[in-house]
């Protein structure tokens, strides 16, 4: 028995208690919505499958969309008791589950074995190591030497100010000099992002007592009591942010990029919103130039990192990061 999504992209094959659908060649936006509209059908249907196999043989691209729907499916059955099993993936998709790590969570099989770490049908060495094409930028061997070069002065910068500012923040509230925290990166890929920290060292400990003034998904108080007054300057010059160079210079972000979410923000992030993932996240970006904290609508911080997206080029970069150092400069323009 065969059944058809509504837009005919995701038939269904029945096997007993297995359900077997097919992905299409492709797993952008378009088609990563649909998948999770029919794959909610499919776990609403009569009998439900008590597992379910997606058959990844046609697709060959997928991007940061495909990505955040793959998981929400994930979540969903996981929590309705239910298996999930990826078959048959090609080496474009599965470089996009090694980069984020989910080949070491999904069930991926091959004709013949079913491993968490998954096999790849058979192509050629360059192919299996050649890296997710989401965007344009992900692969400018140009932009990457910019960041490089831009990382290491902004890195030489640090170094000299590293002393006054270390001993201000010593001085100011005890605690590290400091502050890491988890963030999504291309793709949805954590990592580490790095600041000088400018709260109290039990800040994230406090932040359910500090009401939020912004809407969507993130997190802002103009007056949040937990930032110390050595770092208010810090952000109000945006000092706090010179340790992401290193963040730069290890290529988990870029000088230019759109605003690295909490791992607490994509977990409610829509299909849609998944797109802003497409690139690498960047110190400064389209929300820094137009309105840095004044923004408090998570609309807007999409629309402004897929404006990025829609506009990138070398010299967008150029002109984003002259504009950043003119804002930075500017009278009360900084962070809060």
């Amino acid at each position: 028995m065969t059944n058809s999504s509504p837009a005919d992209n995701f038939p269904i094959v029945w096997s007993q208690d297995t359900a077997t659908m097919a992905m299409p060649d492709r797993l952008s936006v378009l088609e990563a919505v649909a998948f999770k509209q029919n794959y909610q059908q499919l776990l609403e249907s009569s009998p439900v499958p008590q597992k379910i196999i997606l058959d990844f043989q046609a697709t060959r691209f997928m991007d940061s969309s495909g990505v955040g729907a793959l998981v929400s499916n994930f979540k969903v059955t996981q929590a309705q008791g239910y298996q999930v099993v990826l078959q048959n993936v090609n080496p474009p998709v599965m470089a996009v589950l090694t980069m984020t790590g989910l080949d070491r969570i999904l069930s991926i099989e091959t004709q013949t074995t079913t491993t968490t770490t998954a096999s790849t049908p058979s192509s050629s060495s360059t192919e299996k190591h050649r890296p997710p094409e989401t965007h344009p930028s992900v692969r400018s061997h140009i932009k990457r030497i910019l960041d490089i070069v831009g990382s290491l002065v902004g890195l030489g910068i640090t170094g000299v100010l590293l002393i006054p500012i270390g001993i201000a923040i010593k001085l100011d509230s005890p605690g590290p000099l400091f502050f890491g925290q988890t963030r999504c990166g291309w793709l949805g890929k954590r990592f580490t992002i790095w600041k000088f920290r400018s709260m109290c060292s039990n800040a994230e400990a406090l932040k359910s007592q500090v009401p939020n003034q912004a809407s969507g998904a993130f997190f802002k108080n103009k007056n949040d009591p937990r930032v110390t007054r050595v770092g208010r300057f810090l952000r109000r010059t945006s000092l706090d942010e010179l340790p992401q160079f290193w963040n730069v210079l290890k290529g988990e972000m870029s000088l230019v990029g759109t605003r690295p979410p909490t791992p607490n923000e994509v977990d409610t992030y829509d299909v849609p919103e998944w797109q802003r993932l497409d690139v690498k996240p960047g110190m400064t970006g389209e929300w820094q130039v137009h309105g840095r904290s004044q923004i408090q609508n998570f609309e807007d911080v999409i629309e402004f990192d897929l404006r990025y997206q829609r506009h990138w080029s070398l010299r967008y970069d150029l002109i984003l990061i002259v504009k950043t150092i003119l804002v930075v400069f500017r009278r009360n323009s900084g962070a809060y």
